[in-house]
């Protein structure tokens, strides 16, 4: 079910419900932006890396080679935090947290191609992941189910709580 923002602008912040507005459809949906994972590490210190994702309306799933540190470290403290924004005008967020599930599969998964297309279109796509899928190769899918969603959008779902110095530099009056 989609919520407009006039639907959404009632929802608190934390509420799953977020995740079908407009604004969290276009960041879940932007096959050009990145994600920033928010994980704690082995020594007890967080991380916060960039990855690639996909939307399947109701897992972001990130992929990742079977032995690195990001994998390890994951089993060990599965809750995360995510955040996929934009940077070129009125920012807008999707903030996202709960518990990832690690699935680990022979070969390249699934999921991890599709990115590699979107990212680098058909044909680059296919090149780097038949380059990629040799024998012995493992991949982790990463899946987060949110348990936690935060929208935020100050020209739509805000637009009381911006400044109108605020919305008039970023052109919203017009």
């Amino acid at each position: 079910m989609n919520l407009s923002d006039t639907q959404a602008a009632g929802l608190p912040q934390g509420d799953v419900r977020l995740l079908d507005t407009p604004t969290a459809q276009r960041l879940l949906n932007d096959s050009t932006l990145v994600a920033r994972l928010a994980y704690t590490g082995k020594d007890g210190t967080p991380r916060l890396i960039p990855v690639n994702f996909l939307w399947n309306s109701d897992e972001v799933v990130i992929a990742a080679f079977a032995s690195t540190y990001k994998v390890r470290d994951l089993h060990a403290r599965p809750d995360v935090a995510i955040t996929i924004d934009t940077a070129d005008g009125a920012p807008q967020v999707l903030m996202l947290r709960g518990k990832v599930t690690l699935t680990e599969v022979e070969g390249v998964l699934p999921e991890y191609a599709v990115m590699q297309r979107a990212g680098l279109g058909e044909e680059a796509g296919d090149t780097y992941v038949a380059a990629i899928d040799k024998p012995g190769l493992r991949m982790v899918r990463i899946a987060l189910r949110p348990a936690w969603v935060g929208v935020l959008d100050f020209q739509e779902r805000f637009p009381g709580l911006t400044p109108e110095p605020v919305l008039a530099a970023l052109g919203a009056g017009q």
